[in-house]
């Protein structure tokens, strides 16, 4: 079938689904609710069902005041049973499929488990509904004339039960359908290569030569691959290699700290970027206008929402509320209730509503990844604009970065110390101290006001990474590919003394 009327096909088959997001548009809590009865009704057979007495849940009340929230500890006895090969645990239909997640916080590895409903109501639609968005948007686009280029993990099989295990894009990946992988690159075998290196060069290879028209991946290991094809083939910019280039699908991490690195290798004003939202525990939210730093809250892919307000977050007045109850531009930790048996799940990430009519959210950072140790609050949102601003004025390029408190001690106060790699290091360190400094009391009013006149906190203190230190980090910790990410904020100072270590040995 000629390209064209591929094209064409994709695009109005993928737009037909615009009618059912103007649904849950219209109707967003009306199809929460009986999102979340559907959920009840479907495993008040299983242990779980069994154990709350699902059976008997009439109503968001009972739902909230019967069924505890829960971390991932609270849930691995019951994950464990379900990889051993028992079922009907906490879903009513088998699970084969873990997504391996170490998590940014805790060096202990967490197997998330997909379902089949998981894959193609929330993760495979959640994809479709993004190139859907994405054509809407633009009407003569050419996407589908050439393919994504896709930076995923890598799969491992758990061997004693027929159960398996891997990063979450390996799962997807393996699970595709064929149309799927006609329009990527590079082949599957190479996707799931597990040695990164290796892997860099397969993808180069076998990429270079092929109509690439989007990009698909986090973007700090994107740019490596990118800048890595640059190298390799003596291009000036991407476009030079793939003139039909369109747009960048990204997630997993804050790309405004990226931005300008992008803009010097993509450098055309009408390239567009689109942002998504998904994780192992499901697909939450999809950029849906062009140009925009806003993501629609996707409310009809098995997932029920529920939200706890930052304030009250781990303290005895902690209170949880539905979307119904939503504030706009306060910061709240996200609980999931999901077609994986994922009840009332704590996934770490905080967010916060740009829009309440629709719905409409940014990510601010994750509960865990704040800096919290003398009422500040620091968010990764802050500090991801505040380094974004920072380098825009002193014409340098962060290639990545960590915070971590220095404690006060008599007579002494405390102070935000990082530990920042450059890719082009600003002419004065100093200077860049005082306006990364400014900038987040411009962004956030409790830092400015524990700065305020020195009264709490000192100006914050830079370290210089040497070249390759946050990647010889993530080496030294198996974290190297394209689903490991650089903890950015730290109430403690364990990454940031580890990196310091790391720099000393090298130097002497």
């Amino acid at each position: 079938m000629p390209f064209p009327i591929i094209n064409s096909i994709a695009s109005w088959v993928l737009k037909q689904r615009i009618h059912q997001i103007e649904l849950f548009l219209k109707y967003p809590h009306e199809v929460q609710e009986e999102l979340m009865m559907n959920l009840i009704r479907s495993t008040e057979e299983t242990v779980i069902g069994q154990k709350y007495d699902f059976e008997s849940i009439k109503s968001y009340k009972t739902f909230s005041e019967r069924i505890p929230v829960s971390t991932y500890e609270d849930l691995e006895p019951m994950i464990e049973l379900t990889r051993k090969g028992a079922q009907n645990v906490f879903w009513n239909t088998p699970i084969k499929w873990f997504a391996k997640s170490s998590g940014t916080t805790n060096a202990k590895s967490k197997f998330i488990p997909v379902s089949n409903e998981a894959l193609e109501d929330c993760h495979y639609k959640g994809s479709k509904d993004l190139l859907c968005m994405y054509l809407n948007n633009n009407e003569n686009s050419d996407m589908f004339l050439g393919k994504s280029l896709r930076l995923g993990g890598s799969s491992k099989i758990y061997e004693n039960n027929n159960t398996y295990f891997g990063d979450l894009s390996a799962i997807l990946i393996e699970n595709m359908p064929i149309w799927a992988e006609f329009s990527s690159t590079p082949s599957n075998k190479i996707s799931l290569m597990s040695e990164w290196e290796t892997k860099l060069t397969a993808i180069i290879n076998e990429t270079k030569a092929e109509n690439v028209t989007s990009f698909a991946g986090v973007p700090s290991w994107m740019l490596v691959l990118l800048n890595r094809i640059l190298t390799e083939t003596g291009k000036e910019n991407l476009f030079d290699l793939w003139p039909n280039l369109e747009v960048y699908f990204h997630g997993g991490v804050n790309f405004e700290p990226y931005r300008e690195q992008y803009q010097k290798i993509l450098p055309q004003n009408n390239f567009k970027y689109y942002e998504i939202y998904n994780a192992s525990e499901g697909f939450f939210a999809i950029q849906d206008l062009n140009y925009s730093n806003d993501l629609l809250l996707m409310l009809d892919y098995g997932i029920f929402y529920e939200f706890i307000p930052m304030d009250t977050f781990g303290t005895p007045n902690q209170k949880i509320i539905r979307l119904a109850d939503v504030e706009l531009f306060k910061n709240y930790a996200l609980v999931i209730t999901t077609n994986s048996g994922l009840w009332r799940y704590m996934i770490g990430d905080t967010i916060r509503f740009t829009s309440l009519e629709p719905y409409r959210i940014r990510v601010s950072g994750r509960t865990k990844h704040h800096i919290n140790v003398f009422g500040e609050e620091l968010m990764v949102e802050n500090t991801d604009r505040a380094i974004a601003k920072t380098c825009q004025i002193t014409k340098s390029e962060v290639i990545d970065y960590t915070v971590a408190p220095i404690f006060m001690k008599v007579k002494e106060k405390g102070a935000h110390e990082w530990m920042i790699e450059f890719k082009k290091q600003p002419e004065d360190i100093e200077a860049f101290t005082k306006i990364l400094d400014e900038t987040l009391q411009s962004l956030n009013s409790d830092y400015e006001a524990k700065r305020y006149n020195n009264m709490t906190l000192n100006q914050l203190k830079i370290n210089v990474a040497r070249p390759n230190l946050f990647y010889d980090w993530l080496a030294a910790n198996n974290k190297l590919g394209g689903q490991h990410k650089i903890p950015r904020l730290s109430n403690q100072r364990d990454y940031l003394e580890q990196l310091k270590n790391m720099q000393v040995e090298v130097k002497k």
